[in-house]
């Protein structure tokens, strides 16, 4: 019998690859593209993490660690969670673990509460990883369609629930729209998902990333200032809410892989143990250098995004539907009917040297296009300046 394709899974077959890499790929022939592609922080990374990481590989600490990450990062993370949203480091029902990305965090949260036909309601549009992953582990992705404002609240999300509801996926600030929810909105959908018995995930990769606009929250340590709204500021949201944040994109070290997950005890101790037969644990010395992470002042860098963000929203604006993006580093650009569907159109701007994601990539429409504000300010400036002027001569 012959050994071929046909033994591959169902579940591989119905990926597709990820139209970002696709871009991406397609990019690769072009000299010196105006790559507006690909999430990737364009800042470098703080000395004394790439020091720390260095140090430790020196050191010989290249080994396995406990499957939960290293003792001396776990507890600088539950001390910066008890600063930042005010969940006591000791608090009993509470834990925290290191996770190998905010994607192996998500993967986990899905294998450890979904099994097959139970639902997890996600944006739309999403990240990409969303729908693959609740299909991996043969759970049913419930769209809730956030157009045109891209803010999942509340009250989009209660007709959606179902006796087979058992997760609500929020991503704030968002990708692809960098939307930020207010305070209201996820105190909301925290009560929301307590009285329906649904595990709330809040999907925080981006959370350094608020722009002015969505600094609206004191942290209990005044010191931080101002911090962006989240469902798990809410008092004892420890208890129902399960919080995944990393250091990838916040700290430019996207290759490590690192992230963590806080939340009940009851579910940190089971992704663990997942953890501990699949990932096994996220990288050593790495972990090692992102000790120093909650030490390092990225605000600077937040400013900068900033800036990028205002130049795209004023080029594009006349001409395209923009919503004004709160947080992360990208502009969702809604493109007149005239230049769809956005596949075509972001075909026709690797022609002009610009690299783009077409909104397909992260939604059921395609009506959009997705920038990501991680080049230099004039290739920025150029790159949306050629769009507007592919949109004017369309």
């Amino acid at each position: 019998m012959p050994i071929d394709e046909s033994l591959l899974s169902s579940r591989v077959l119905g990926v597709d690859l990820s139209g970002v890499r696709r871009v991406f790929e397609l990019g690769g022939k072009l000299a010196d593209p105006i790559n507006l592609s690909i999430g990737k922080p364009d800042f470098p990374v703080d000395d004394r993490i790439k020091r720390a990481a260095i140090e430790a590989i020196e050191h010989d600490r290249n080994g396995y660690t406990l499957t939960t990450g290293t003792e001396p990062l776990r507890q600088k993370v539950r001390a910066w969670l008890e600063r930042d949203i005010g969940w006591a480091a000791d608090a009993e029902g509470c834990s925290a673990f290191i996770t190998s990305g905010t994607s192996g965090a998500i993967l986990l949260a899905f294998m450890s509460l979904l099994e097959t036909g139970d639902e997890v309601v996600i944006p739309d549009p999403y990240f990409v990883m969303y729908p693959h992953a609740a299909k991996a582990v043969g759970a049913v992705p419930v769209y809730c369609d956030v157009y045109p404002d891209f803010r999942m609240t509340a009250d989009r999300i209660e007709p959606l629930i179902t006796d087979r509801t058992k997760m609500v996926l929020l991503n704030t600030p968002s990708n692809p729209a960098g939307v930020a929810l207010t305070s209201q909105e996820c105190k909301d959908l925290r009560d929301l998902c307590r009285d329906r018995g649904v595990v709330l995930v809040s999907d925080e990769i981006y959370d350094e990333f608020a722009y002015t606009e969505a600094r609206s929250e004191p942290a209990p340590d005044t010191s931080l200032g101002l911090r962006c709204p989240s469902p798990a500021r809410q008092p004892g949201s420890h208890e129902d809410v399960l919080l995944i944040r990393g250091f990838g994109k916040t700290y430019g070290v996207t290759g490590w892989r690192l992230g963590y997950a806080a939340g009940p005890t009851w579910l940190i101790e089971q992704m663990a143990k997942l953890q501990q037969y699949t990932f096994v644990c996220p990288p050593a010395p790495l972990q090692a250098g992102v000790e120093h992470a909650f030490e390092t002042d990225v605000s600077g860098f937040v400013d900068e995004y900033q800036k990028r963000r205002d130049l795209v929203v004023e080029i594009l604006g006349g001409v395209a539907d923009v919503v004004t993006p709160e947080g992360a580093f990208y502009v969702f650009v809604g493109l007149p009917e005239k230049c769809q569907p956005a596949d075509d159109f972001a075909i026709r701007l690797i022609d002009e040297n610009v690299l783009v994601i077409p909104g397909s990539v992260f939604s059921r429409r395609g009506t959009h296009i997705r920038l990501a504000l991680t080049a230099p300010l004039d290739k920025i400036e150029h790159g949306a300046r050629t769009i507007r002027a592919m949109i004017e001569s369309a």
